[in-house]
């Protein structure tokens, strides 16, 4: 019978005054006092490169409109991810009436045929990590074994694959592997927008999805990480969110 969720105990325990806060200039974590960026946001200062340039020249202005439904989108199959491996039923239709986007509901049920099809043992989803050594945190989609390895999975909903998503893997990897212990065997992204057609033997790949590895050793990509991560204590010295006070009422006088 396979395994659905096994427990591995923390080395390193979420500190008492443990919060995420996001704010418009970015996201942190608080952890004993100090502020820790987010994975996201340090890779955020990653380079965008040609590609990106030659996008915005295309879609001009409806370039922060695109973003913005793309985030919706990933936003809400991550929710449904979760509540799926919650133990929660998932259903297209109340009475009658669809209760998701069909492209919404496709990316959903990619990952429902993953999860089917390699029966994974589900250690944690949507975890908040950390790493006092890099003085970073995020929240990692997934942590669960499959086939005996330790897995850290991220889930992209997006049209390409960014290498920023080899960073973000290999920062949750090396974060897991500082709270938890437990050395990490393989990271992966589970792109739920892919153009694969059919299942392969020799392949982690289904029907529009697909597990994608970075070509790139864990050594290699956390040195990559380190090089944007200076960019970005460059362009942010104080490593601390910026509170801003503001009036919260107004009113014209008639």
């Amino acid at each position: 019978m396979t395994e659905i969720k096994k427990h591995y105990g923390r080395i390193l325990e979420i500190s008492d005054d443990h919060k995420q806060i996001t704010l418009p200039d970015g996201r942190y974590y608080q952890r004993n006092g100090e502020y820790y960026p987010s994975v996201t946001y340090v890779l955020s200062h990653y380079p965008k490169g040609k590609f990106f340039e030659d996008w915005l020249k295309k879609v001009g202005y409806s370039a922060d409109y695109i973003v913005k439904k793309a985030s919706e989108e990933g936003t809400q199959v991550h929710e449904m991810i979760e509540a799926y491996l919650n133990g929660e039923e998932l259903k297209f239709l109340e009475h009658g009436r669809p209760m998701y986007a069909p492209n919404i509901w496709q990316m959903f049920l990619r990952f429902v045929d993953f999860w089917e099809e390699y029966k994974p043992t589900l250690i944690e989803a949507e975890i908040h990590l950390f790493s006092d050594e890099l003085k970073i945190a995020g929240t990692c989609d997934m942590v669960c074994e499959i086939n005996g390895e330790l897995w850290v999975i991220d889930f992209k909903t997006s049209n390409h694959l960014q290498t920023t998503y080899d960073l973000q893997t290999a920062i949750y990897a090396k974060c897991f592997e500082e709270c938890f212990g437990k050395k990490v065997d393989r990271t992966g992204v589970l792109w739920l927008k892919s153009s694969k057609r059919r299942a392969k033997k020799d392949k982690m790949q289904g029907k529009g999805w697909e597990m994608y590895e970075s070509s790139r050793t864990q050594e290699d990509n956390l040195n990559i990480y380190k090089a944007v991560r200076t960019l970005f204590d460059i362009e942010n010295p104080n490593h601390k969110p910026a509170f801003t006070e503001f009036r919260t009422t107004a009113k014209r006088d008639l």
